[in-house]
């Protein structure tokens, strides 16, 4: 019987050590969950009014977008909305939410009121907004809540009324690139001049402001005036409409167009091919691009905003270094961080047609050295048009 009872327990044991072995197998998947699963991050970007081959802001954004993709092995895609408005930003944001992109770049004033619609709703995405001020959230949000804006960010507690926590939008000191470009069109020797915007919307505003601040500076210092003709397009790409008004301008005497906006500096371009005239880029090196299609010199220089370095930046830091806390919730102005001209986040091209005895690149760096000390001061201001002493400006408005 001690014999029987002896090996029944012997065999309960082994059972137990079974029995628990099985377990600690069974557990073994669970330990390895799936948590790096959850913290792989997927990066998307939404298309504004342009596309990807505007050669401008979208593209610039969606190239640095890949390049950050393939340089750290992070899945990447673009969305274009099927309609131009914020209902259509809106569904290619949450599409993009759908197919598991978790970060989602928007590049635009534009997407204010889409920020505004679903930051809330999908907390747990991180959207990176370029061009994205406080107005441009509130004018959305604001009516969302039944209430009218009055287009003063200053008179609004911006988190009553968009739930930032999940947000980071990145404005530029496009008055100081611009004031660049308007300054050396100036040395260069140019005396008649052009500013074509697209939309009058702040960023473009900023631009063309700094540019007539820029063109004043420089014909005090030479004790010249200089003439100006200044309007908005109102669109973002160029058209045979405004193709013919930029032939008049050019017909007439002018020798330079800064074309700020988008697609719409081809009709400036287009214009300036049959006469032999210049435009200046925006938002990146343009000359590439126009001087391959429109004539080779025909860029003197384009007035940048460090969109590229931006993305890459912010998502390395987002997604590779887990910094979102030092973004989350904030909307920061980037502008000049050095008096070295191309370490900031505004600036000339490198393509930027200097001359001896006229416009030089020391001569650049010292105008970039006096911005950084503040010697040399560009005013924001775009609530009202500013004043000149040697520029006579023709203020046209809309052109459509």
């Amino acid at each position: 019987m001690k014999k029987i009872l002896a090996l029944l327990l012997v065999l309960a044991m082994a059972l137990s050590l079974v029995a628990c072995g099985g377990k600690t197998e069974e557990k073994a998947p669970e330990a390895a969950a799936p948590a790096e699963t959850a913290t792989e991050y997927k990066v998307a970007m939404v298309t504004d009014y342009g596309d990807i081959t505007d050669q401008s802001f979208n593209q610039t954004t969606w190239e640095a977008v890949v390049k950050f993709g393939e340089d750290n092995g992070v899945e990447t895609k673009y969305y274009k909305p099927t309609s131009n408005d914020t209902a259509g930003r809106v569904a290619s944001v949450e599409l993009a939410i759908a197919e598991g992109y978790n970060v989602i770049v928007m590049p635009g004033y534009a997407f204010g009121g889409t920020i505004a619609e679903v930051s809330g709703e999908y907390p747990e995405i991180k959207f990176v907004a370029l061009d994205v001020a406080a107005g441009d959230l509130l004018e959305t949000a604001v009516a969302l809540k039944g209430e009218s804006y009055d287009y003063n960010p200053d008179n609004w507690n911006l988190t009553d009324y968009v739930h930032m926590d999940n947000v980071y939008c990145a404005i530029y000191q496009e008055e100081l690139s611009g004031y660049m470009a308007g300054y050396a069109a100036v040395k260069l020797g140019y005396t008649k001049l052009g500013f074509l915007g697209g939309m009058a919307v702040p960023a473009v505003m900023r631009f063309g402001y700094g540019y007539v601040q820029g063109v004043d500076a420089a014909a005090k210092e030479l004790g010249i005036t200089v003439d100006m003709k200044y309007a908005y397009g109102n669109q973002f790409f160029g058209d045979a409409d405004i193709t013919a008004v930029m032939d008049t301008w050019y017909a007439a005497g002018t020798e330079v167009v800064f074309a700020c906006g988008g697609g719409i500096y081809t009709s400036a371009a287009e214009a300036a091919k049959k006469v032999g005239g210049k435009v200046i880029g925006v938002d990146t090196d343009q000359a590439p691009i126009i001087d391959a299609a429109y004539g080779e010199g025909m860029t003197i220089t384009s007035a940048m905003k460090g969109l590229a370095p931006t993305t890459i930046d912010t998502l390395t830091d987002i997604v590779i270094n887990g910094n979102w806390a030092n973004y989350a919730g904030k909307i920061q102005t980037l502008g000049l961080v050095s008096a070295e001209p191309t370490a900031n986040y505004v600036q000339l091209s490198g393509t930027t047609l200097f001359e001896d005895g006229k416009f030089t690149s020391a001569d650049y760096s010292a105008l970039v050295a006096g911005m950084f000390d503040g010697s040399i001061k560009v005013s924001n201001d775009i609530s009202v048009e500013p004043t000149t002493e040697a520029v006579n400006v023709e203020w046209l408005g809309n052109l459509k």
